[in-house]
């Protein structure tokens, strides 16, 4: 039995709208329609492509097939939109992968400028941490990612992004400049595992003190609450600046260690039909 593009886009559809209801909403089908082509799906390729019971997730060989899946998808849409004569193609749903510092500090700007250029397109954001990213631009959970100095290849930058140190309001340090990472060495040290471990591992090099993390966390929002009750310090990219809440303070290191952030897409499938007309959009930021 031959795979169908409606089987196809019905699974892809399930998997990120969570759940059957919420893909036929998005279809503009029944629900019985979407569980009849994923159930059409697995027939034709002789094994389940999505749990069953609670929220849908792709089984081993479904998340296999995912990528190709939303390949062939994309393509159809593309397909479709110059057949109707669209040059454009900017329209659909178009999944964006970035950390929560790039959402804070970068998007909150840039989302709005692409819903007025491009109408018609709906860009939805998936948050994670930086480390995350690339994987799931590779899996295809993502259309578009912004990325951490990612190897050379198509993509926007979108600025250098320096990092600050994290510092309780009533440290001696929190009125200065710009703080020397040498000057923090006797109080306990946070480390955020999001991702920018390899940058912070730098300034500590910079700066010519032992690299020593007495404690790791995982969100900013426990590391920011950890520095407001007084247990340590940190650094963090300055991108983070206004999601500390009060009584926390990012100050400008004097080491400059920075990342470059860029806005690409997979590099191993076709990208997205819209992707180059937003990077077009960002480039111009």
């Amino acid at each position: 039995m031959a795979v169908g593009i409606q089987q196809l886009r019905a699974f892809v559809a399930v998997v990120d709208s969570g759940g059957f209801g919420a893909a036929a909403t998005r279809l503009g089908v029944s629900q019985s329609a979407v569980s009849h082509a994923v159930a059409g799906l697995e027939r034709a390729v002789g094994r389940p492509v999505l749990t069953r019971g609670g929220v849908p997730v792709p089984t081993l060989f479904g998340e296999r097939i995912l990528r190709h899946s939303r390949a062939v998808v994309d393509a159809a849409a593309a397909v479709d939109a110059l057949a109707a004569g669209r040059d454009d193609l900017v329209r659909g749903r178009l999944t964006l992968a970035a950390s929560p510092t790039v959402c804070h500090g970068l998007l909150t700007d840039l989302v709005p400028r692409w819903r007025a250029e491009f109408p018609e397109l709906v860009v939805a954001l998936f948050e994670g941490e930086d480390d995350e990213l690339a994987g799931w631009l590779e899996r295809g959970t993502a259309d578009l990612a912004v990325l951490v100095d990612p190897p050379a290849g198509p993509g926007v930058p979108l600025g250098t992004d320096r990092f600050h140190a994290v510092l309780r309001a009533d440290h001696p340090l929190a009125g200065e400049p710009e703080v020397d990472l040498a000057d923090l060495a006797d109080d306990e040290f946070l480390l955020s595992e999001g991702g920018c471990e390899r940058q912070v591992r730098e300034l500590h090099r910079m700066a010519r003190i032992p690299f020593a993390p007495t404690h790791r966390v995982r969100q900013l929002s426990t590391l920011f609450a950890m520095v407001r009750a007084g247990i340590g310090v940190s650094a963090v990219p300055g991108l983070a600046e206004g999601m500390q809440g009060e009584g926390v303070l990012l100050v400008p290191l004097t080491q400059r260690a920075c990342r470059t952030l860029v806005l690409t897409g997979p590099p191993g499938r076709p990208w997205h039909p819209a992707a180059q007309a937003l990077l077009e959009v960002a480039g111009r930021r």
